[in-house]
């Protein structure tokens, strides 16, 4: 009865077969290629300013838009600074959702700021501008 094994040179060579593990990435990139959607987001066209450090974001967020002369929109419709609010209260009733805010470039900052105050107190998770982007001029 043979009860060890020795170890000086193996029965078989080992073979290590990568075809299957091939085929399971590709499984895996066909699947998430197929199942992305691509949607474009709707509202008033604003010329952001240019960052270097601009992100994507996902399909789950509140996006409100603000153009050159201080009118807020949220999908496409002119809300104002006293329906942001309500918008988000509404939106995050189920969950906190987090608020983007398009502002023009030449849109004035105090706006920017006061719809961020509404978005928070309106129960927003987080809020963030929107930028596109840029080189850094330095």
């Amino acid at each position: 009865m043979k009860l060890r094994r020795s170890l000086s040179q193996p029965e078989e060579p080992i073979e290590l077969n990568l075809i299957p593990l091939i085929d399971i990435i590709m499984f895996l990139l066909i699947f998430f290629v197929s199942t992305t959607s691509f949607m474009e987001t709707p509202g008033v066209r604003v010329d952001k300013p240019a960052s270097a450090s601009a992100g994507q974001s996902d399909g789950s967020t509140i996006i409100f838009a603000v153009a050159s002369d201080g009118r807020i929109t949220f999908e496409g419709k002119e809300v104002g600074l006293g329906g942001v609010r309500p918008t988000v209260k509404r939106l995050c009733a189920r969950e906190p959702l987090p608020v983007v805010i398009q502002t023009h470039e030449r849109a004035r900052s105090g706006v920017m700021v006061r719809i961020v105050d509404e978005a928070i107190l309106g129960g927003a998770k987080d809020v963030s501008l929107a930028s596109q982007k840029g080189e850094e001029n330095i």
